[in-house]
């Protein structure tokens, strides 16, 4: 039964995620822990008519020996062929697949500015490819797979065979994978979500208003905004699925129309630290106030990575009732909590979320509300307790979610 749940994960991946094309290349980026899960993609991809596909592999304790031991003053040290492989993947009109797994709590006991240092400069010599990814000009895709010590940290008190199982259980649940037949599922539900997406696209709300335990945040929209939410299309008409799973429906918020308090909902696991207790405040879209009970540090500057990561990039809405929040879990992994409730992120917008804004320059993008910054990071605010109005144009109210889940 698992191998035939991993095959269906692997099927999944690259017949709904990637929607790899007859001749396309595809690059695979994998932890050398995931190597069986990434081994039957390359074969998946080939038998969808792949022409050429490549691994690159991560390995989490060569980045922590770098962080740990690494003279000061090295850390903006980029090895660049890890992004030219990228880029020359994208060039080709190629595919790109990364299965995501790490320890959320890698770099716990490293100085936070070596990794920040780090982060900023693989950013800025990244973007030209981020760029791509986040006007949809490529298909791409995330998923993830069990490493020992994030599936220790998620079913702690068991022996390590037995978390490495249970997190499989959970991953092949969240994604469907271990449904009769994964990939009708998956096409039913993309329906679901075009259908929501499609809907609030058509509302056209100047903003939304979210209330609930300490948070009372009012989030206005970009003009011309359209959510996204399932399944895209790239230019050349590939329909791809960029995240497994996926239970949000997303909008570009207005970079300067953002105000009141928010506190997260569940812990955020970024750059290999825990964050909890997170709680802002925003001023006329910009963040004036930044705490948290755990990862203080981190968050700072994670915020402070430059003008953009003080304001928002997108806000998602997510049913309290989705599979994941069901589970009662968490994956201490952005990938799968950010499904579990609604978000939002601070940071870089997808131009897709502004009609006409893959075409537009910064400036213009800018004038639409977009925001422009080198980082993009999801973090947790939605619960059953939340309420979410949508405010008209004329400043009327819709209600959007009660108690987390949709009325709309």
């Amino acid at each position: 039964m698992f191998e035939e749940k991993l095959r269906n994960y692997a099927r999944l991946a690259v017949r709904v995620g990637l929607g790899v094309r007859e001749g396309q290349r595809v690059l695979v980026q994998a932890p050398v822990e995931t190597a069986p899960l990434a081994r039957l993609i390359v074969r998946e991809a080939y038998a969808a008519g792949a022409s050429l596909v490549d691994v690159r592999w991560d390995d989490d304790d060569v980045q922590l020996a770098r962080f740990s031991l690494a003279p000061e003053g090295t850390f903006d040290q980029l090895s660049r062929w890890r992004v030219e492989a990228e880029k020359e993947t994208a060039e080709a009109g190629g595919a790109v697949i990364a299965i995501r797994a790490t320890n959320p709590n890698l770099y716990a006991n490293v100085d936070p500015a070596r990794v920040t240092t780090h982060q900023r400069a693989l950013a800025a010599y990244r973007k030209p490819y981020s760029e791509q990814v986040m006007t949809n000009r490529l298909n791409w895709n995330l998923i993830s797979a069990p490493v020992p010590e994030w599936a220790a940290l998620m079913f702690p008190g068991v022996s390590q065979e037995e978390a490495v199982g249970r997190q499989w259980d959970a991953i092949f649940a969240a994604t469907r994978a271990d449904q009769p037949d994964p990939v009708e599922a998956w096409h039913s539900h993309l329906a679901d979500l075009r259908r929501r997406r499609e809907t609030l696209t058509g509302r056209q709300y100047a903003a939304l208003h979210f209330r609930g335990g300490e948070t009372d945040l009012t989030v206005g929209l970009a003009e011309d905004h359209i959510w996204g939410g399932g399944a895209a299309d790239t230019p050349s008409g590939i329909t791809f699925t960029a995240n497994i799973p996926t239970e949000e429906v997303w909008t570009a918020p207005h970079r300067e129309r953002v105000d009141g308090v928010v506190v997260s909902t569940k812990p955020l696991s970024y750059n290999g630290v825990l964050i909890e207790g997170i709680r802002i405040r925003f001023e006329g879209g910009r963040v004036v106030e930044a705490t948290a009970r755990q990862g203080q540090e981190t968050l700072a500057q994670m915020i402070d990575t430059d003008e953009g990561s003080h304001r928002l990039g997108e806000v998602a809405l997510v049913p309290h009732s989705s599979p994941i929040s069901r589970s009662g879990l968490f994956f201490f992994n952005t990938l799968y909590d950010e499904n579990a409730a609604s978000h939002i992120a601070i940071g870089n917008a997808y131009r897709f979320n502004v009609r006409g804004g893959v075409d537009m320059s910064v400036e213009e993008f800018g004038a639409k509300g977009g925001n422009d910054s080198l980082t993009h990071v999801d973090w947790m605010i939605g619960s059953g307790e939340i309420d979410v109005d949508g405010i008209t144009k004329t400043g009327e109210r819709e209600a959007v979610m009660r108690g987390g889940e949709f009325v709309i």
